[in-house]
């Protein structure tokens, strides 16, 4: 029996976002999905019987990281032969899917446990222009708290290369290489960054040090974008040699730990991109009002800044740079962005 019902519609969903985000063959896969899943095996039995909301657990992408993962260990030869850079048609792909859920069943119903982690470093360069503006208005050093850092690699952005259009910024010989589009006429990249301290939380964090961290974060790139597996391995290399602390810990109470305990003249930078819409009401509630109650006191040399990444409406297609700043309070729209960091059209 194949999927149906709301299941079948977040696979068609999750299909048409692959798509515009500019990989087929994740698009291919969910759509086949669709018509592979089936009660024999007790993967298909929870994926077909899901107990949550589909769409917002990101059901697809968990069983479709679970299957790159196969490949990616080369668990499976039929799949790994199906799959990019090797182009199969519908038929193989499916027979060879349809395969390794029976074969590999245990594995992939244990991977349903977790929600896909990426730790997409493209959106380092959408948060870049954002820190240099805090940095050149308050002329001090940045003192970063990310929040939902997976990984923590992009508490790494400064030690990355980017190129927008014929403007860069960063070290060329770094082994992270970021190419994006610029939608805009200017893009201000001017000025120096001076990090005293990267500080990240996740309540699932993922260890790069560890060969299993390494896997995870990979198995959820999708398979027929190597670039953005390159940069990941980059990122991976640099965490090696650029120490930042991350920590198993719930967001409101890590920032209210952080701010309270910050670095003296420096600016306190919270970040985060594309997980705010993942978290209880509470937890952002929480986390507002202890930025409202640290701003109040915030001065020019001990100044707050809350820089992030997030989609202003889910159907916009795209996601917004916005920065609040105290003393004062002013919350300001820098620019668009694509959510995997493939353009940004600057708008402040």
């Amino acid at each position: 029996m194949a999927l149906g019902g709301d299941i079948a519609a977040h696979f068609e969903h999750q299909a048409v976002a692959c798509a515009k985000l500019g990989s087929p063959f994740t698009a291919r896969l969910c759509r086949l999905l669709v018509g592979i899943v089936e009660n024999t095996t007790q993967t298909g039995r929870r994926i077909s019987e899901w107990p949550g909301n589909p769409r917002a657990d990101a059901l697809a992408l968990r069983i479709c990281g679970g299957l790159h993962r196969l490949v990616i260990e080369k668990a499976d030869a039929a799949l790994v032969a199906a799959y990019p850079p090797r182009n199969s048609d519908d038929a193989t792909l499916s027979t060879a899917v349809a395969d390794a859920f029976r074969r590999h069943d245990a594995v992939l119903f244990a991977g349903l446990d977790s929600a896909p982690q990426t730790n997409e470093i493209a959106r380092s360069a959408m948060l870049l222009p954002g820190f240099l503006a805090i940095a050149r208005e308050t002329g001090l050093p940045l003192a970063l708290c990310e929040i939902g850092s997976s990984g923590g690699l992009n508490l790494l952005f400064n030690r990355f290369f980017y190129r927008y259009g014929d403007a860069s910024w960063g070290d060329a010989a770094s082994p992270v290489k970021i190419t994006s589009e610029l939608r805009s006429s200017t893009l201000p990249l001017a000025g120096g960054l001076d990090i005293v301290s990267r500080h990240g939380c996740d309540i699932a964090p993922v260890d790069v040090a560890q060969r299993d961290g390494q896997l995870r974060l990979r198995s959820y790139i999708w398979p027929d974008q190597p670039a953005r597996l390159e940069r990941l391995d980059g990122a991976i290399a640099l965490a090696g040699q650029n120490p930042y602390r991350l920590e198993k810990a719930d967001a409101a109470d890590f920032v209210k730990a952080q701010i309270a305990n910050r670095p003296k003249a420096s600016a306190f930078v919270l970040f985060h991109s594309i997980m705010w819409q993942y978290m209880p009401a509470e937890t952002k509630a929480s986390i507002l009002a202890t930025l409202d109650e640290a701003g109040s006191s915030a001065t020019r040399d001990a100044p707050i800044a809350r820089l992030r990444m997030e989609p202003r409406d889910p159907k916009g297609g795209w996601a917004t740079l916005s920065l609040t700043t105290w003393p004062g309070g002013e919350t300001r729209r820098l620019a668009k962005c694509d959510f995997h960091g493939r353009w940004i059209e600057w708008t402040a």
